[in-house]
């Protein structure tokens, strides 16, 4: 077990402690629960979904990475395959604030670039601020996304974000979670093409300035990000940091990258390089390296 989730894990009732040992017992567990484990879950503790999920979140909480407010959130995206996704604030010290990952944007980030077609409900331990209530308006659930929040009944995205501004105003047609591919050509090496294919799967409506972040580990594994647009802006994510939440979600840490390339557009409208580079020299990693797409 990673030793980030002992302390959570030890407060768990036994049943659950029993079910969950043989499934964390990976130091790589990747922060996430097939449906057939929430399922064996649910049997082992006879609780509902919306129950496990709220005794789950201290584990979730576990792989928050508050390295400057040291207050960590933790949340649970359920994906419509059943697959349940965690997330955690990530905050990088030696960078700017702007580059911090909120939970929920950790979790929904995390289940889309696992291939997760849409969410269900999320599940988190401290009420969303407005910035994250922003970010869940771009998903194809829209203001239907339930929100399970701990001492309240469940309430929709609707609910919590009355008056809503978002990618419909806009006239956007293609939701963050929604299937895209900008088709740009692979090429380099490997981590080259991890780059390109997650600069096609970018949502971009707003700047159509597709972008993509693979980090290799010294271990040989590598983790992609893919840039994700608002329609506030302000709460886009960067593709590195969904690479970097990957990386840290599956038990590694920054000292483990070997390796970081960027993939975007020569004279886009947004450029990532700077940012990119300034964050990835913050964490310690200095060998990063640029693809341009064609």
């Amino acid at each position: 077990m990673h030793p980030r989730f002992q302390a959570a894990f030890a407060q768990l009732a036994e049943n659950l402690q029993s079910a969950l040992a043989p499934v964390l017992a990976d130091a790589h567990f990747p922060a996430l629960l097939t449906a057939e484990q929430v399922t064996m879950l649910k049997q082992a503790t006879g609780l509902d979904e919306d129950a496990l999920a709220f005794a789950l979140l201290p584990l979730a909480a576990a792989c928050a990475r508050a390295d400057l407010s040291h207050f960590n959130v933790g949340a649970i995206a359920r994906g419509v395959s059943g697959t349940w996704y965690f997330g955690g604030n990530m905050e990088f010290l030696g960078a700017t604030m702007q580059q911090t990952v909120h939970a929920e944007q950790s979790a929904i980030s995390h289940a889309w670039l696992r291939g997760e077609k849409a969410l269900s409900a999320i599940t988190v331990n401290y009420t969303p601020c407005g910035h994250c209530r922003q970010f869940m308006n771009e998903l194809n659930s829209g203001l239907q996304l339930r929100i399970n929040l701990p001492g309240r009944a469940p309430h929709t995205l609707g609910d919590y974000l009355p008056d809503a501004f978002g990618p419909k105003d806009l006239e956007i047609k293609t939701l963050l979670m929604d299937d895209q591919d900008h088709g740009y050509a692979l090429s380099g090496d490997d981590l080259s093409q991890a780059a390109i294919r997650a600069a096609n799967k970018s949502h971009t409506p707003y700047s159509k300035s597709p972008s993509g972040v693979a980090l290799q580990c010294r271990d040989g594994r590598i983790f992609t990000g893919s840039y994700a647009e608002n329609a506030a802006f302000n709460p886009t994510l960067p593709p590195l940091q969904g690479a970097l939440n990957l990386l840290s979600l599956n038990g590694y840490d920054y000292p483990d990258i070997q390796r970081a390339i960027l993939a975007e557009i020569a004279d886009a409208p947004l450029i990532q390089w700077d940012a990119t580079a300034a964050t990835l020299k913050a964490l310690g990693c200095t060998t990063i390296d640029r693809v341009l797409l064609a």
